[in-house]
């Protein structure tokens, strides 16, 4: 089985950072890829970041059903490009945002999601919002530190953040709102005592048990494979072109 990890952004730190979460958890047998997209922003700080890197996780999901892959993991918390890139294949395509709540709401009644910057709530309330997950998330609270800029200090800020969902909102679990976050998820859950879920972990075991179960996405209506057509201009390269024959809902 073989899982490509999408970090859609172009930080290929966090990148490998995320390769290394995986591999550890995954089954004997799997194999991570991880890549970035060749073009895109190097943080997706707001809905114009997003915009492009989803069309940078389109390039990478086609790249790797041509280099075989069994299912995708998109690594950013707004899950861009996700129900596009569902379009495109019939492998499973999680993004980390819903794997992590989808988890959290196994674990306890409510969580908090911790995130790096306010400039990004409005990204994580469309994201609770379209997973159906409002009753369920308690608060969205910030470090207050980009990601890119992380140290330390940052470190301490991030405990602190946590410790403060959980006594003052009364969090039953933490969902980490980054998907550069998850190597403090181990530290956080020793410190603050409650669940700690990194998306990048729950996504990729997520995707593993449905290629295990032999699972694909089904192509009756919601995510049909887009119509033949021709587009113009720089994205004449993504028109889309008739499936290769075989079961709908059946993975490859």
């Amino acid at each position: 089985m073989k899982i490509k990890i999408i970090n859609p952004n172009t930080t290929h730190t966090v990148t490998e950072a995320m390769a290394r979460i995986a591999a550890d958890i995954v089954s004997p047998g799997t194999a991570i890829v991880a890549a970035s997209p060749q073009f895109g922003p190097p943080a997706i700080e707001g809905f114009y970041d997003e915009a492009f890197a989803a069309i940078g996780v389109l390039d990478e999901v086609r790249n790797g059903d041509a280099e075989g892959c069994d299912g995708y993991v998109i690594a950013c918390f707004g899950d861009p490009g996700l129900a596009a890139a569902r379009e495109l294949t019939t492998r499973p395509v999680v993004g980390i945002a819903e794997a992590a709540m989808q988890i959290a709401g196994f674990l306890g009644a409510s969580f908090t999601i911790i995130s790096m910057v306010e400039r990004v709530r409005p990204m994580l309330d469309r994201v609770v919002a379209a997973n159906a997950m409002g009753e369920r998330c308690r608060s969205i609270r910030m470090v207050g530190i980009p990601l890119l800029d992380f140290d330390g200090e940052g470190c301490r800020a991030l405990i602190e953040t946590c410790r403060a969902a959980v006594v003052e909102d009364r969090a039953e679990c933490i969902v980490l709102g980054s998907g550069g976050l998850g190597a403090y998820a181990d530290m956080i859950g020793r410190e603050v005592g409650v669940p700690v879920i990194d998306g990048v972990a729950a996504a990729v075991k997520t995707v593993e048990t449905l290629v295990t179960l032999g699972l694909a996405t089904s192509k009756r209506q919601s995510y049909a494979f887009p119509p033949s057509k021709t587009y113009t201009g720089s994205f004449e390269g993504f028109s889309p072109r008739p499936p290769a024959a075989g079961p709908v809902g059946a993975r490859p």
